[in-house]
């Protein structure tokens, strides 16, 4: 049977955060290192007991001696019945070195959360999700994430395997290239909120490859839960045309964030809330590193999902999150409100990402499309952080949204009119393609202003006076009516100014 998008984000967040009952690795991921003829190996198990009441984070000490060549931990724990309405025992784990676990991330080796229950690190390569590069001996650590435990407490067993010898020589590090051949200055299509089996996805990043150009889309961000480890595995894209932008989903206990086009080996920190007031440094690194700091689902309604850190480091705001549902709804509904006290020169943008993580979700669905100067990472991030988008269902959809005075002025998505006063007149037009019987809507900071059925085009006149700023929906018929259906096409507004 099919899950919903939204199980399956839930289940995303159990993966980011905790280990799910029953998880395993992905068959297209591998779990341990190839089996040596003869190996030298020794093997440490480490015990303990997760009480109820237990940090976010609990690192357990790991003394690696000199002259490993490969290290392999596999873990396990146990998960008693619970009463029905009590969360059961859940369970993340990750690797720091011996440069330690402060925050920032210094001696980080990587994450897998709860999508497997083994990993292996070696100079020369490591499971998905994990760094590759040299064992040095010294106190490492292993990093549990207790996502819930169980009222019984969370006993666990972690095995520790060491192959002693020579390492093979350090892997060399390649990234996806920032820009590829476009079309100039025209409107291109991504998705940036997208997982592999560098997380808890299903699928290489070859094979989204392949998926993504048969989405028609021309970029996408790699965006794996608390982990870079993908950014190297994306340096075969151009090849087929696509633009990839790396970067990383952060997913803390109080709200995920996308980090949309960082220089490739950028590492974003996830182990804080809200409460610590924290973000502003990790949201000032991204930008730091030429990304884009977008909070994901915001109003999702999975334990951890939901972003609690306020909007005043965002510089866009994910309001459509894979197949629409109620929760997209109040997204798009607040970052309107925030529309509302915004104006020309700061607002918000609005941005749509699929949160491909395996079937039955759908790469593409929805989308971003957006004006850029060139198929560049700059170009690509400048455009999205200008609010120069529009939101599409798929690449099958394309809209043309414009404003436009008596004497010729003219601004589009994203843009600011300015006209020759208050009551100057200005014209609004609205055209689609791909989007057949759906509803066109005109939406204003005075709300819904006009609502045509089943058109591909409409045209409406307003003067800055009565209207701060115009943004168009473009809606399938209503499923459970008064509410609207769900959208084809969601646009960015266009300003008007006096």
């Amino acid at each position: 049977m099919a899950l919903s998008r939204r199980t399956l984000l839930a289940q995303a967040a159990v993966s980011a955060t905790t280990v799910a009952a029953g998880s395993s690795t992905p068959p297209t991921a591998a779990a341990a290192s190839p089996a040596s003829p003869a190996p030298n190996t020794t093997t440490e198990s480490l015990h303990g007991t997760i009480p109820q009441g237990a940090p976010d984070f609990v690192y357990v000490p790991l003394l690696v001696p000199p002259g490993v060549r490969e290290l392999h931990v596999s873990y396990r724990y146990d998960k008693p019945p619970t009463p029905p309405g009590t969360p059961g025992n859940a369970l993340d784990i990750g690797l720091f070195d011996q440069r330690g676990t402060a925050l920032g991330g210094r001696g980080f080796r990587g994450w897998s959360g709860g999508a497997r229950t083994e990993f292996f690190v070696r100079a020369d390569g490591a499971t998905p999700g994990y760094l590759p590069g040299p064992l040095e001996p010294g106190r490492w650590h292993i990093a549990l994430g207790p996502y819930t435990v169980a009222p019984q407490g969370m006993p666990y067993e972690i095995t520790v395997t060491f192959t002693h010898g020579e390492p093979a020589p350090p892997a060399r590090a390649a990234y996806p290239p920032e820009r590829v051949p476009g079309r100039g200055r025209a409107w291109y299509r991504g998705d940036c909120h997208v997982h592999s089996v560098h997380s808890d996805g299903r699928r290489t990043p070859s094979e989204i490859i392949g998926l993504a150009r048969a989405a028609g889309l021309d970029f996408v961000n790699s965006s794996e839960h608390n982990t870079h480890s993908s950014h190297t595995a994306w340096a075969g894209a151009a090849e087929s045309g696509l633009l990839v932008l790396t970067g990383e989903e952060i997913t803390t206990r109080t709200g995920h964030v996308l980090a949309v086009g960082t220089d490739p080996g950028t590492f974003v920190d996830w182990r804080y809330r809200a409460r610590e007031g924290r973000f502003a440094r990790f949201a000032g690194a991204i930008r730091k590193a030429g990304g884009l700091v977008v909070p994901a689902h915001p109003h999702a309604t999975c334990i951890g999902c939901a972003w609690k850190f306020g909007l005043a480091e965002a510089d866009a705001v994910e309001v459509w999150n894979g197949a629409w549902t109620p929760d997209d709804e109040v997204s798009l509904a607040s970052w309107d409100g925030l529309l509302c006290t915004g104006d020309a020169g700061r607002w918000l943008p609005a941005l749509a990402h699929s949160d491909y993580h395996r079937d039955p979700d759908r790469l593409g669905g929805p989308q971003t499309v957006v004006l850029a100067d060139d198929l560049s990472r700059g170009a690509i991030v400048a455009g999205l952080r200008s609010g120069r988008a529009y939101a599409a269902e798929s690449s099958a959809v394309s809209v043309e949204f414009t404003a436009v005075t008596r004497h010729g002025a003219h601004a589009g998505i994203g843009e600011a009119l300015t006209a020759a006063g208050p009551a100057a007149e200005v014209l609004v037009r609205l055209s689609v393609t791909g989007a057949e019987g759906c509803d066109l809507r005109l939406v204003t900071d005075q709300g819904l202003v006009l609502t045509v059925p089943a058109a591909t085009s409409l045209e409406w006149r307003t003067t800055p006076a009565r209207t701060a700023y115009v943004r168009a929906e473009v809606r399938h018929p209503p499923q459970a009516p008064p509410l609207p259906g769900p959208p084809a096409a969601l646009t960015n507004p266009i300003w008007l100014r006096p």
